[in-house]
């Protein structure tokens, strides 16, 4: 069994000793100032909190809930709940109430922590009554007691409180198959393990400093920036806002930096909005001149000092690989799961393949099964799903790998490429899944179609192929009986969206005029759909549709 001094409780009282004065969180409050919070004082408000949560006299192991964008006191709390013996489940701040509600319930949550949030008043309805919360800080207005007057409250608690190896230590809620959240569980060994792993790789240290903007919700963020941070002792710097995010990345100057496509896209885009691409194609290619062009790029970007960058989610254009390449900055794509603490696979610097998602990481073991898929074993793979032994089981081999779901295929390198995927779920750019069926339940719930597929892998939002209903199929010829069609189409699109995650939400409907049938191979012989077949046959579309920027398209 790893020891505590090798567990990530142990190492943050090490940190505590050696670095207690030491900036370890940089919190901006608007409006240009911040806050930062060295070891020794994170730590304190930590034990303090802890203490608090102790009083309340739930009983061990104990689900505590995080509902807040990233922030400093999501830190602070985390470890306050590991300190106090409980489980931390953290939400993300974009559910809506239903889904809230189903999560505090399905996690047996005794307690819940609110953070800087949008919109509260709704998301408050999925609250329990009578459930006892605390606010941070950042938080909107409530009525719920304040994080620093109950740190005023109660003394820290003193000592090095350890956690053993196999405990839970956090529930992470992704999407299931049915579109109801699972919950996996994650232990304080497999949360250390893949630190390690990340340190050795990376060559963490104090020195690193990282920007937190994505989802602390999400295993990728929990795992590369909280968890790392808090293993390697580096300090974290917080992203306010959409409107502020190139300022706190210049704040933070970043020397390990992650991002999605998109992400990625968008700062090339804006460096054109600058420099024309030729132009600036022309002047990197002039001695010295290009390396003072590089690194005014990259500084106006606020990634000078980055180290290691890092591409995740979902495929990133080689093309795009390759520019950031000619400005001195290597794009490391990596690829892995909340089902194994987003520690699998990871493109080395110098051993980057255009595709390819990289090789197994310190640990890792993956193959690729006789149907294709690919199985990993990882130190950082689950203890399973939460209140569900039987998908627990259905997802590893006899021979303990995870079954990802993904298709792939492993070069003599040992880089791993994704070709596809069993399952149906899919990952939008945003590097969230989305369930298909619930969504194409309530697209067929409506008399103007006949059968639907919602797709949009790699995309920022999905989108839905519809066939309409047999009985319309022959009028829309009709310029009056299209128009109308489209009208109620409009209004059934809004309808779906209002009751949808934000990151299921439909970007449009496009109306197919072919009937899909078994004989055209479309169909199941149980008049299922073929997935694989449908979205093969419409692909060559995708990007044409979504620059019309239109509700629905008619084919």
């Amino acid at each position: 069994m790893t020891s505590n001094r090798e567990l990530l409780l142990g190492r943050l009282y090490r940190w505590e000793r050696e670095l207690k004065d030491r900036i370890f969180l940089t919190q901006p409050l608007g409006g240009g100032s911040i806050r930062t919070y060295t070891f020794g004082q994170a730590m304190d408000e930590a034990r303090r909190m802890a203490s608090y949560l102790r009083s309340l006299g739930f009983a061990p192991g104990s689900s505590i809930a995080i509902l807040s964008k990233n922030c400093a006191h999501m830190f602070m709390a985390d470890i306050a709940i590991w300190m106090a013996g409980y489980v931390s489940v953290a939400l993300y701040p974009t559910l809506t109430a239903d889904t809230i509600s189903y999560i505090l319930s399905h996690s047996d949550s005794k307690a819940l922590f609110i953070g800087k949030l949008d919109g509260w008043e709704s998301l408050e309805e999925g609250v329990p009554k009578g459930l006892p919360c605390v606010s941070f800080p950042l938080s909107p207005k409530t009525s719920y007691p304040a994080w620093d007057a109950l740190l005023a409250k109660h003394q820290p608690l003193t000592g090095e409180l350890h956690r053993a190896a196999e405990e839970p230590a956090i529930i992470i809620y992704t999407s299931g198959s049915t579109g109801k959240p699972k919950g996996v569980i994650h232990c304080f060994r497999a949360m250390s393990a893949s630190c390690e792993g990340l340190q050795k790789t990376l060559a963490l240290s104090p020195e690193d400093r990282f920007l937190s903007y994505l989802p602390l919700a999400h295993v990728f963020e929990r795992a590369a920036i909280e968890a790392c941070s808090m293993w390697a002792g580096s300090q974290v710097f917080f992203a306010d806002s959409l409107e502020t995010f190139l300022s706190d990345i210049k704040r933070a100057r970043p020397t390990l930096f992650h991002s999605v496509p998109r992400l990625w896209l968008k700062f090339q885009q804006g460096v054109f909005e600058k420099m024309p691409a030729e132009k600036l194609r022309t002047m990197l290619k002039i001695p010295i001149l290009g390396g003072v062009i590089r690194r005014k790029v990259l500084s106006g970007l606020g990634l000078e000092h980055t180290r290691i960058a890092v591409s995740g989610s979902a495929p990133i254009p080689p093309e795009l690989i390759a520019w950031y390449n000619d400005l001195g900055l290597e794009l490391l794509e990596g690829y892995a799961m909340s089902e194994n603490f987003a520690y699998s696979h990871l493109a080395l610097p110098g051993r980057t393949r255009p595709g390819y998602v990289g090789e197994p990481l310190p640990g890792v073991d993956a193959k690729i099964s006789p149907q294709g898929e690919v199985l990993v074993k990882s130190p950082g793979t689950m203890l399973g799903y939460h209140k569900d032994a039987e998908l627990t089981n259905s997802c590893f081999t006899e021979d303990g790998f995870l079954r990802t779901g993904d298709r792939g295929e492993i070069d003599p390198q040992n880089r791993l490429k994704l070709t596809g995927r069993v399952k149906e779920l899919f990952k939008t750019s945003k590097g969230k899944y989305v369930a298909p069926a619930p969504i194409e339940n309530l697209l067929n719930s409506d008399n103007h179609i006949e059968q639907s597929c919602v797709t949009g892998p790699g995309q920022a939002q999905p989108f839905a192929l519809v066939m309409l209903a047999e009985i319309l199929l022959p009028r829309m010829n009709d310029p009056k009986i299209q128009k109308i069609v489209d009208v109620s189409l409009r209004s059934l699109l809004d309808r779906i969206n209002q009751n949808l995650e934000e990151h299921e939400k439909l970007e449009f409907l496009v109306v197919v005029k072919e009937t899909w049938k078994i004989k055209n191979g479309l169909l199941t012989p149980t008049l299922k759909i073929k997935r694989d077949v449908i979205e093969s046959r419409y692909s060559a579309h995708i990007e044409s549709w979504y620059s019309q920027k239109t509700p629905v398209i008619w084919l």
